[in-house]
């Protein structure tokens, strides 16, 4: 059942009051739908959810503590939503994060080197938990594909110690399950 992807997420938040509106009107922006465990067994817990993907579930964290991802500690480094479109993407930047005063750590922008017409933007919630919203073509243009690769090439010569092109060299061959 692999090919659904992650099935959830569920990120602790310092104010877990303050913490709902906000996501309340991020995933409304964004078209996602939501729904409350409403304490059942003393669990408190607001999912939102693009279904039928991923759910992503946000309750109150135990300790205090923000997330410090500049000191790359181990935790969640980020959490990237797909947007529909690069025009998303911007309105999203101007409508929702500018006008909710919301801390934007990259304003949108191409990250070509990712994939062909990577877009995205980059921000944070009231803990200090990363989100990225990001689009780029499953299908890139035959323009698009050849200029990324070029890029990866660019890229690749300015590390002499690799012996394949950067799309070969940074796949990891991954052991499989046997058949008994």
């Amino acid at each position: 059942m692999r090919f659904r992807g992650v099935s959830h997420v569920e990120l602790n938040v310092l104010n877990y009051e303050a913490s709902i509106p906000f996501y309340d009107r991020m995933f409304g922006w964004l078209s996602y739908s939501s729904f409350q465990t409403l304490g059942i067994g003393g669990y408190t817990a607001t999912y939102y959810t693009a279904f039928p993907h991923s759910c992503i579930g946000i309750q109150p964290a135990k300790t205090p503590g923000r997330v410090r991802h500049e000191e790359m500690t181990a935790g969640i480094n980020h959490i990237a939503l797909w947007a529909k479109s690069k025009r998303e993407i911007d309105r999203f930047y101007r409508e929702f994060l500018l006008k909710e005063g919301i801390i934007v750590l990259d304003p949108p922008d191409w990250c070509q080197e990712y994939a062909p017409n990577y877009y995205v933007v980059f921000f944070l919630d009231p803990s200090g938990i990363r989100w990225e919203l990001m689009h780029y073509s499953i299908i890139p243009s035959p323009v698009a594909l050849y200029k990324w690769l070029k890029l990866l090439a660019k890229i690749g010569r300015q590390h002499p110690e690799w012996n394949r092109h950067p799309l070969i060299q940074c796949r990891t061959k991954l052991p499989r399950k046997t058949c008994v």
